[in-house]
């Protein structure tokens, strides 16, 4: 985490704490849930500090539920690899009841493990979705197994994603809200959340990408602090499918909510209301 990281967290902790409202600015009774977020990976050296910071960041901030995964430092990954970050992230669940919810991190390409990995940690873990990176692009027929076994069990896959209007060679396979929309498409029944659309590339064409794939949410975290982004997102999908979520952003991430003109119901749909329905999906299954 970067020094100039810390010291903005502190700036707006510092201001926001000593405003009437709350930092969530969540209406009275609303329940906040960050949609998307990260724990750390045990191969750097202060990650317990780290997590710790991160459940401090959500006290602070009125945040009682962290949707989280743990990402190899290596991708694509091995399935190994991603056992390891899955076990990792069971075990800060554990440290942290009730506070952490978790997506089971896998790579498509092997697809009876990978399978086997998400039946495992939702059936007998209790983790709440499935999370993916850029190993492929989320309508390749690879993954359409694991786009089916998520239908089943009722469960979301949350896709890193971005658009571009150049070649990005170090992630030559990401997803944007055109892959998401055709993999929604070829699978109804599966809830997809499409990933930061304030974390860079062309956030307006990822929301006109959406707007005819119901099934899909799209998440309002990254740290791009264009002005409008959550408006336009509402705009385009309906608040019933934004969510909020920070992805290791989270000045920034509240501020996207703070800063954007909503009604209250709106507000209420977004910070938490949406992904109680999500997750209540799984509850009834």
């Amino acid at each position: 985490m970067s020094e100039q990281l810390r010291v903005s967290r502190r700036a707006f902790f510092g201001t926001a704490a000593a405003t009437a409202a709350p930092l969530s600015s969540a209406p009275r009774g609303a329940k906040v849930i960050n949609a998307h977020d990260h724990l750390h990976h045990h191969g750097v050296k202060n990650w317990e500090e780290l997590d710790r910071l991160v459940i401090e960041a959500a006290d602070k901030l009125g945040v009682e539920q962290i949707c989280c995964s743990i990402l190899p430092r290596e991708r694509p990954t091995t399935m190994e690899n991603a056992r390891l970050c899955n076990q990792w992230l069971l075990e800060a669940i554990q440290r942290y009841p009730g506070r952490i919810l978790g997506y089971v991190f896998v790579n498509p390409g092997y697809q009876k493990e990978a399978l086997e990995e998400v039946r495992r940690y939702v059936d007998g873990h209790g983790f709440i979705g499935v999370k993916l990176y850029n190993d492929y692009r989320i309508d390749e027929p690879v993954l359409e197994p694991l786009l089916e076994l998520a239908g089943q069990l009722r469960v979301p896959i949350l896709e890193h994603a971005g658009h571009s209007h150049r070649f990005n060679a170090s992630q030559p396979r990401i997803s944007d809200g055109g892959n998401i929309a055709e993999a929604a498409r070829k699978f109804p029944e599966t809830m997809l959340i499409c990933a930061h659309i304030c974390g860079g590339g062309d956030w307006e064409w990822t929301a006109k990408a959406l707007r005819n794939a119901p099934s899909v949410y799209l998440d309002t975290s990254g740290s791009v602090i264009d002005e409008g982004t959550v408006e336009f997102a509402v705009r385009m999908l309906g608040a019933d499918r934004i969510l909020f979520a920070c992805d290791m952003s989270w000045t920034a991430g509240m501020g996207h909510i703070r800063g954007a003109e909503l009604s209250d119901e709106d507000r209420r749909k977004i910070l938490g209301g949406n992904m109680q329905r999500i997750l209540s999906r799984r509850a009834r299954a």
